[in-house]
């Protein structure tokens, strides 16, 4: 036993974290494994949501880890993403102590599931694509290469995924809202805090999607961060419960970089519709 718990409970603690790091970096999902499990072990809810937000900060140092090769190039952005999470997650964790938590909870479910459309519609990545094949057919067009033009219209018609990185000037300044608020509601209840921010940053069009994915991680990480912070000087924490959690959720997404850039957006951004059509029924279920 360790402070109350046996070695198998908390090792299956540590698996669920597996589960919760992967998942919570390739979808932004976590929540559908980490927060049931803890209740599960007959935690209350405000403890388990304090000690998961404590373990899931797992997930953030993992996924950074793993995912240098996506981040890179992005510092500058990733620390005022980082701030701003930073900033709401604070808010977000005075929230849950002072605040009925059925203020959020309520309009969770209809969130995610506007989230979960707004990622598997993916607006904006249409709309280049449509303009990236109405420029390469007119170009070569004017070239006289009508061959050159189908094959390029073609090529195109698909729904593009940018390359490139925007820089930092280009982002729209309702990102910066947006991604605001999902730091401070990932302070505060945290389910499915990561398909909100993943949707936010993905119709900004900042960049490919794996990129994209990861400054999501790295926003989550900074919410949590600050939350926890809260949650620890208000002795609301579940110490070896939130440690398993944060060495499973480390291992998780720290393998999760490697696995999830060999697949292509298109399918991850299926897989994060999908993980967030799960979340926003069961929130659903248990809210309403």
């Amino acid at each position: 036993m360790i402070a109350g718990y046996s070695i198998l409970t908390l090792l299956l603690v540590v698996l669920a974290g597996v589960g919760a790091g992967f998942v919570g970096y390739a979808v932004g999902a976590s929540s559908l494994i980490s927060y049931p499990a803890l209740l599960a072990l007959g935690v209350p809810p405000v403890i388990a949501n304090a000690s998961n937000t404590v373990g899931v900060l797992g997930t953030g140092f993992g996924g950074v880890l793993g995912a240098r090769k996506e981040l890179k190039g992005q510092s500058l952005r990733a620390t005022i993403y980082v701030i701003i999470g930073v900033v709401g997650g604070i808010l977000g964790a005075l929230l849950l102590l002072n605040l009925n938590p059925k203020v959020f909870e309520n309009v969770v479910p209809p969130l995610i599931a506007l989230s979960s459309a707004a990622i598997a519609l993916n607006p904006r990545g249409r709309a280049e694509a449509k303009q990236a094949a109405a420029d390469a057919q007119a170009q070569a067009a004017r070239l006289g290469l009508d061959e050159m033009a189908n094959t390029a219209g073609n090529r195109h018609s698909r729904p593009l995924i940018r390359t490139q990185t925007e820089p930092l000037s280009e982002d729209p300044w309702w990102v910066w809202v947006g991604v605001c608020c999902c730091a401070i509601y990932s302070g505060y209840f945290g389910a499915g805090a990561g398909t909100l921010v993943l949707a936010v940053l993905d119709a900004a069009g900042i960049g490919p999607f794996h990129q994209v994915n990861a400054l999501k991680t790295l926003i989550g990480w900074g919410a949590n961060m600050s939350a926890s912070v809260v949650f620890i000087m208000r002795g609301v924490v579940d110490w070896p419960l939130a440690i398993a959690m944060c060495l499973g959720c480390f291992v998780g997404s720290y393998i999760a970089p490697a696995v999830t850039r060999k697949i292509p957006a298109r399918i991850m951004r299926g897989a994060a519709v999908i993980a967030g059509v799960i979340l926003t029924v069961d929130l659903a279920v248990k809210t309403y």
